[in-house]
């Protein structure tokens, strides 16, 4: 306590310069929110890619602090205390410089070298220790914010509707939770951070030097407004920049993804160039965006180069003046021009702060966008599981639009009695495929209803909904995982014993055990490891497992070929027993023995009956047969 109380000189003279340093602070702070509110009025006026305002940054500040800060207030608070510490020594050490001149100068004032010596070592073992406490706090609270982000994201994505996946490119959503996120995480932990402590440090340097003199610490606060009308306009700048920069980088993520995915048909038709020159535009785009920030980010350094070196050239000649005529001592002086220079680095450092802040904030609008768009299928308040007798399904004057306004279905009307087996057919683009899409409630009819066992879906919880019926389509999804792990999809906790008879009964099991690895065998990203016709029979082996009452067979065996088609049909005969199975057919020759045939032509019902009907009416069934007829 006396060595601080000696190198801070705490007398009656503090009361006037604390008063003095808050007047000028206030001045300052009052231009640099000036400054931001002009910059937000300008930030209003840009259009962004996804909706047509952007939040003002308290709104977004306001958000992100509501829903991720708030539960890291106690440790937030505890690392600013060490910032405040670390900041404390800057202010002691440049009040050092004092007692350290004057010795030199031989005008003591009642220091020994031993006493400097241990007060300048315990400041800077004091500044360690409080810069990493608060860096290892910081970095905590960062990137658990960035966890509790994804997290948030990957929910709220997975409850979205079928038609939300159909709308956002895979690559764009995960740009957002990889790139996006990352970029939030740095404004979060590292620019407040750098604005809290560089702040604190300033407050502290800005005392020193008002309290060694107060006029030559106000001639030196010629650049404070300069300053803050840079800093405004480099952060507007900044955050446009970089809500580019991501939208951009979603555009080359998710190019990324579809060519990899479609890296097959890119070889096949040799479109090696034309995916190159994509690519390359993009990544020029991003390059160009890029280069336009660093051009404006380091705009800060020759600007504050600049107004640093006027103030210090103000600074020389008013203080060597008062030097010289005996109103200051050389001491004083030198305390006051290093409290400066040290100044300089945390007055960068908030330069740069407003920059990497709205560029932390474009982010985050971006991620609010993306946890703000709310799903139009949703359980009713009043929605109860699905409990029936009979699991029949019943479409009853079914109309459905898509999202463009064309029309799919026209006043559709087919019953599937419990237990039976309904084929529908038709040609490319009459709706077939959208009759799959509403019986799971993945959209909703625009008009009709769509029932089971009496049950309209859509007065019944999707969770219950769903938990009865078993999709086998023919885009065949599988993960990168092992066989066991694909089959287990279909139920949640299923033993192997499970697993294993749900394989068998899918006519799966002997080539899986002829697999390297068996049923341990990674089957690569979508399957690749695997045939057609084996990925079919895990996908069927999956259904098997879910044992659900309702089948939905979305042309699942269009894409094979005769030997495989003949294992996947043999092992599908033996899924449909027992169970109400809709099958969505290309080759009709599959579907012979279904119990009814619905023809559909643009969304409308044309025809209906067995296959022996049908025939025998000879009309549109027939002619669609009669065209298979050398298959």
């Amino acid at each position: 306590m006396v060595i601080i109380k000696r190198a801070y000189g705490l007398d009656n003279k503090l009361q006037q310069t604390l008063i003095i340093i808050y007047d000028a602070l206030r001045i300052f702070f009052f231009v640099l929110l000036l400054g931001q509110a002009v910059s937000e009025k300008t930030i209003l006026n840009l259009t962004l890619l996804q909706r047509g305002k952007p939040e003002t940054s308290l709104v977004l500040i306001t958000r992100l602090f509501k829903n991720y800060l708030k539960d890291h207030i106690k440790s937030f608070v505890v690392a600013s205390l060490f910032m405040a510490l670390s900041a404390a020594t800057s202010g002691f050490l440049a009040k050092m410089m004092e007692p350290i001149v004057n010795l030199i100068s031989s005008n003591n004032d009642g220091w020994n070298v031993v006493e400097i010596c241990i007060a300048i070592m315990l400041a800077f073992t004091l500044r360690g220790v409080a810069t990493y406490f608060h860096t290892v706090i910081m970095n905590k609270i960062g990137q658990r914010i960035v966890t509790d982000v994804q997290q948030a994201m990957y929910r709220h994505i997975l409850r979205a509707d079928l038609a939300f996946f159909h709308a956002n490119a895979s690559g764009g959503l995960i740009s957002r939770m990889t790139n996006d996120v990352a970029v939030l995480r740095q404004a979060v932990s590292e620019c407040m951070t750098s604005s809290i402590k560089s702040g604190l440090t300033l407050i502290g340097l800005v005392g020193v030097m008002f309290y060694q003199d107060w006029r030559l610490a106000a001639a030196s606060f010629i650049v404070f407004p300069a300053s803050a009308w840079f800093v405004t306009r480099v952060g507007k700048r900044m955050r446009r920049l970089s809500t580019n920069t991501q939208i951009e980088t979603g555009n080359f993520a998710s190019r990324l993804t579809q060519t990899f995915q479609g890296a097959r048909y890119v070889k096949a038709y040799g479109m090696e160039n034309m995916e190159m020159e994509h690519v390359e535009g993009i990544t020029e785009k991003i390059y160009k965006i890029a280069v336009k920030g660093f051009r404006i980010n380091a705009l800060t350094n020759p600007v504050a180069e600049i107004l640093s070196g006027i103030a210090i050239i103000t600074v020389i000649l008013y203080g060597g003046w008062q030097v010289t005529h005996g109103q200051n001592t050389p001491g004083a002086l030198f305390s006051f021009i290093t409290a400066f220079l040290l100044a300089y680095d945390p007055m960068k450092r908030m330069a740069k702060v407003n920059a990497q802040l709205q560029a932390g904030l474009a982010a985050a609008e971006r991620v609010f966008q993306l946890l703000d768009t709310s799903p139009s299928i949703v359980d009713k308040p009043e929605a109860k599981p699905l409990v029936v007798d009979n699991y029949g399904v019943n479409i009853k004057d079914v109309v459905f639009y898509y999202p463009d306004g064309s029309l799919a279905l026209d006043h559709l009307t087919v019953s599937v009695p419990g237990g039976h087996t309904v084929a529908i057919v038709g040609p490319s683009g009459a709706g077939k495929s959208t009759v799959i899409n509403l019986i799971p409630r993945f959209y909703d009819v625009t008009a009709g209803s769509i029932t089971i066992g009496g049950a309209d879906v859509r007065d019944v919880t999707l969770q219950s909904l769903r938990s009865q019926i078993a999709l086998v389509s023919q885009e065949t999804s599988l993960f990168d995982d092992t066989v066991r792990a694909n089959i287990a999809y279909g139920k949640e906790g299923a033993s192997f014993e499970e697993i294993e008879d749900a394989a068998k009964s899918a006519f799966a099991d002997a080539f899986i055990r002829d697999l390297p690895d068996g049923y341990d065998t990674l089957v690569g990203e979508h399957g690749v490891k695997l045939s057609g016709g084996q990925r079919q029979r895990i996908a069927i082996a999956r259904a098997m497992l879910r044992n659900a009452p309702i089948l939905l067979l979305d042309e699942a065996t269009s894409s094979l070929d005769n030997e495989s088609e003949r294992a996947v049909q043999a092992a599908l005969k033996r899924l449909q027993q027992g169970r109400t199975t809709i099958v969505i057919a290309h080759r009709l020759s599959t579907i012979v023995d279904a119990n009814q045939i619905v023809v559909l032509e643009r969304g409308k019902v044309v025809e209906q009956g067995t296959h022996t009907e049908l025939l025998a009416a000879g009309k549109v069934y027939a002619r669609l047969y009669g065209l298979q007829g050398d298959e």
